[in-house]
């Protein structure tokens, strides 16, 4: 099995297990002292340390072995980390694992089922294991007390408060708010139905149901300005808050002796890897990064999202505080998935035809994504701007202090990745130094393809993708 080096990038070559390839030669993983991120304060790591309820008792949505809530400094948040211990029976690991997610999901898409979980199969091979939802995802909760959840599984109409008894929502609930946000609503929506109809006007009348069937879910919404109200970050906030807050804590339960982890970041959570190497330079306290379908820079690739970025103008034009990416695709799904397909685009931008079963692709499509706050895609929507992405002062460009980074990097691609297609990964693969990266598209001419989502949850990534990465990860977690 051979792992691409970097001076083989320009070949977008594919993997195959079947190949009697030579076992490859990994770049020197350098070591670093360990120090404690500066974003998180002694007091707070102290507080995460020491509460007693931080392992909680898991509701059914989450099928991890243990479900974990830390605290995160300067803000109300819990974030949740779903763990999977590692198995017995397999070899004894030096570092914890670490998987981030992408923007507005939670954990499920690496946990899709028993067989194409993810963070199973890694668990599997010894590591143990942290899917970490960030603010507003998942189980992540804000200003409650442990052992209360909010189940994502709900609809938005059903959801239960979780906030704590002594919330005072009078600020939220004045009339006049509720009618500004009922008037932005309903102009979202006719942005929205605009922005369908620019992509596929073939049945006028599927047209209108859709229009209905979105206008409903988005009003449903109006019953939740509490929550809305809350949703008040962007990007620098998982970045400098809410990961190091995780790393501290999966350090600290772990017990790595250099003080590393091992990480992985699909999409977004890519991003997020990448930003914290640009960050962080020789000492992001990581022993070697995954990603998978992400770039800092998008702006000359062929990526899908370039249709959706008319959404982040009508969000701030309309100043909507959230984009309700769950809600949206839950009411669009049957329009994607039935005749007469009004919504058929929509459907390969997630996978690619025949490797999701229908049900795994229903549950990921209705069950994995969340609402975000407006904020948040303002700042990634810069990733699609000159320079590439930037942080909130919009002076600090992430890709250009990549090759300051000591820590190896395996950069994963999908050949049919319309939202993140190898030409947006190669443009932030390519500044990372020689040595430290390896790049790799998986997908052959004749199938199977890899979409989006297939590199996670797809059962052919459990034969094709998941060893290439655990022999990147047994190679620096040994080293």
């Amino acid at each position: 099995m051979m792992l691409l080096p970097f001076q083989s990038i320009l070949h977008f070559d594919s993997f195959n297990p079947s190949r009697s390839d030579p076992v490859p030669e990994f770049p020197y993983s350098f070591r670093c002292r360990r120090t404690r991120s500066p974003a998180l304060t002694k007091a707070a790591f102290k507080r995460n340390v020491d509460n007693k309820n931080d392992k909680e008792k898991k509701p059914n949505i989450c099928t991890a072995d243990e479900l974990h809530y830390v605290h995160v400094d300067k803000s109300e948040w819990k974030v949740a980390l779903w763990r999977y211990l590692p198995s017995p029976q397999a070899p004894t690991r030096n570092h914890p694992l670490m998987l981030l997610s992408g923007v507005g999901t939670n954990a499920i898409a690496y946990d899709l089922s028993p067989e194409s979980s993810f963070a199973r199969f890694m668990c599997s091979q010894g590591y143990d294991t942290w899917i970490l939802e960030l603010r507003g995802a998942g189980l992540s909760t804000q200003g409650m007390d442990f052992g209360q959840y909010k189940d994502p599984l709900d609809s938005i109409s059903q959801r239960k408060d979780f906030f704590g008894k002594d919330t005072d929502y009078k600020s939220f609930l004045e009339t006049e708010k509720r009618y500004a946000f009922a008037s932005q609503i309903t102009d979202l929506i006719e942005k929205l139905v605009n922005i369908i109809e620019e992509v596929e006007r073939s049945s006028p009348v599927r047209a209108f149901d859709m229009q209905n069937s979105i206008s409903t879910a988005l009003k449903d919404m109006q019953k939740q300005l509490d929550l809305i109200a809350k949703y008040d970050w962007d990007f620098v906030n998982y970045l400098e808050e809410d990961v190091p807050a995780a790393m501290e804590y999966i350090k600290d339960k772990s017990e790595p002796k250099d003080g590393k982890l091992l990480a992985i970041g699909h999409s977004m959570g890519g991003i997020l890897l990448y930003a914290m190497l640009s960050r962080c330079g020789k000492d992001p306290g990581l022993s070697a990064v995954t990603t998978l379908a992400s770039s800092l820079d998008y702006m000359s690739s062929r990526s899908s999202l370039k249709l959706l970025l008319p959404l982040a103008d009508p969000a701030q034009v309309l100043n909507v505080p959230v984009i309700p990416i769950g809600t949206l695709l839950a009411a669009a799904h049957p329009f994607a998935a039935n005749p007469p397909y009004l919504l058929s685009w929509l459907s390969p931008q997630i996978s690619a035809p025949d490797m999701l079963q229908p049900k795994l692709f229903e549950k990921l499509v209705t069950e994995n994504f969340e609402t975000v706050p407006a904020k948040l895609l303002l700042q990634l929507a810069t990733a699609f701007e000159e320079g590439g992405l930037r942080d909130r002062s919009g002076t600090f460009f992430y890709k250009n202090h990549l090759s300051k980074s000591n820590v190896p990097v395996l950069a994963i691609a999908g050949d049919q990745d319309l939202i993140c297609p190898p030409d947006a990964v190669y443009e932030t693969v390519k500044l990372i130094r020689e040595p430290l990266v390896t790049y790799k598209v998986f997908g052959e001419p004749g199938g199977p393809h890899f979409a989006h989502y297939d590199i996670v949850g797809a059962q052919r990534a459990v034969d094709l993708v998941y060893p290439c990465i655990i022999e990147f990860l047994n190679h620096h977690d040994a080293a």
